[in-house]
């Protein structure tokens, strides 16, 4: 709608500056004829818009003009108050800052949006915590934010998974991500992506050297890259088992991210369960000995023998207890 769309300028223009007609036209899908268009109808009500030609032409408002009107709709208003669990603003330090923030934002909402998006902060609470996480060690971001938003390089100390001694590098950030409750410092090391563990950074130090990041390269971009990788199960172990029936649910739940669709539907008649699976490396599938007898893997039969062997050595280590 042209009113949506000249809200969509002043905000804008109210919080870039002077922005070219070609960009407005791209971000707002429409012809650069029709922005000109929409500036003539801001300044035809009040709005002290004014456009210059040129190289380094664009659309801008005069100097010190704001306007408090927010443009937002009820359910832009109620988006902003389901906002992730405090632990995640607490971890960057922005716990006090997220409330003021709120408590800004709801007293320059219109009148009528209020009442929902207080609604929806009581009614909607989101956890990114996962059930029986176990305790985790404390996590200092401070010196990787500080590398993040300053733009610099940072040394760091780190423990791989499985490994007792931590190595160090050196890696150009591009930013840090919140996943399921845990932090993730996104980087480049040696010109190549890498995810690293928060809580495996032993020691961080911010240098005073510019960030080396790959050009045209945005978070979002590299984040998506090393997702692909972790999830990606070419080449993966296909284990093909079976579950009893009452233990379904159970296993679905400690074994859903190793699954590779959900238990096929209408075998309510049926005892067994039939579930494909695909694991990474051999000696994970040993995590199903967990189910004891309520699980059998039927195949393949390199997989039946690591589980035979993990067993072995569990009844060796139990024999002499009679």
């Amino acid at each position: 709608m042209k009113s949506e769309r000249l809200l969509s300028i002043l905000l804008l223009l109210q919080t870039r500056g002077r922005v070219p007609a070609h960009e407005l036209a791209e971000r707002l899908e429409v012809s650069v004829r029709t922005i000109y268009r929409d500036v003539e109808a801001l300044s035809g009500s009040g709005v002290p818009v004014y456009a210059e030609r040129g190289r380094h032409g664009g659309i801008a408002l005069l100097p010190g003009y704001r306007t408090d009107v927010t443009g937002l709709t009820a359910d832009e208003s109620r988006a902003l108050f389901v906002l992730a669990a405090e632990g995640t603003h607490a971890a960057l330090g922005l716990d006090s800052a997220i409330g003021s923030a709120l408590r800004k934002v709801m007293a320059a909402l219109p009148a009528p949006h209020r009442p929902g998006a207080e609604l929806a902060a009581r009614r909607i609470l989101v956890d990114p915590v996962r059930w029986l996480g176990g305790p985790r060690p404390a996590v200092d971001l401070e010196a990787l934010q500080d590398a993040v938003f300053s733009d610099r390089r940072i040394d760091v100390r780190y423990r791989h998974s499985g490994r007792s001694a931590a190595r160090d590098y050196t890696v150009d950030p591009y930013g840090l991500v919140s996943k399921a409750g845990v932090w993730y410092l996104v980087a480049d090391r040696d010109g190549a992506p890498r995810l690293l563990r928060v809580d495996r950074v032993e020691a961080a130090e911010v240098t005073g050297e510019p960030v080396r990041r790959r050009p045209g390269v945005e978070l979002a971009d590299v984040w998506e890259e090393l997702r692909r990788r972790v999830e990606d199960r070419s080449g993966a172990i296909v284990v093909e088992a079976r579950v009893r029936r009452p233990w379904l649910d159970m296993f679905v739940r400690m074994n859903g991210a190793y699954m590779t669709a959900l238990p096929a539907e209408g075998l309510d008649d049926e005892d067994w369960v039939p579930v494909r699976l695909a694991f990474g490396d051999i000696r994970e599938i040993r995590q199903l000995l967990s189910f004891a007898d309520r699980a059998e893997v039927l195949s393949p039969s390199e997989a039946r023998r690591e589980l035979a062997r993990a067993a072995s050595s569990i009844v060796g280590l139990y024999a002499d207890d009679g």
